[in-house]
């Protein structure tokens, strides 16, 4: 007798980030960007597509955001908060997070929020007929 499958919005046993969570290949961030829904907060856009496999993440800072340095911990900040959140996105939704300048100085809890406000308007489109 097998064990009943827990339901999608259960944190997961692991939180870790494994690669197959992860957007990697510059033909998915291009579907992303060219099908998917535009979402926009004050530190970061979304882009998100539905009707995939499983939800899977990427995450895209251009240069002008500043040097590496500065994009690499802006994208580790964002990237630890969706981490530790990923069970609670749609379960066939791929998202592709753009971070503004601002997400660098901003207090931990600030991103949060507007990570918070991005899942809930996503569960909100999951619900419509």
């Amino acid at each position: 007798m097998s064990a009943p499958s827990a339901p999608p919005n259960n944190p997961p046993t692991t939180l870790d980030f494994p690669k197959r969570v992860r957007l990697l290949r510059p033909s998915e961030f291009r579907k992303v960007y060219d099908h998917g829904d535009r979402f926009t907060c004050s530190l970061f856009s979304a882009f998100t597509i539905r009707g995939q496999n499983e939800p899977r993440f990427g995450f895209t800072l251009p240069r002008a955001v500043g040097k590496s340095v500065v994009r690499n911990r802006i994208r580790r900040r964002l990237r630890e908060l969706v981490r530790l959140s990923r069970h609670r996105f749609p379960a066939d939704s791929w998202t592709v997070f753009n971070p503004r300048r601002a997400a660098e100085e901003a207090p931990l809890e600030r991103l949060r929020a507007d990570l918070e406000r991005l899942i809930g308007r996503l569960s909100k489109m999951t619900e419509l007929p």
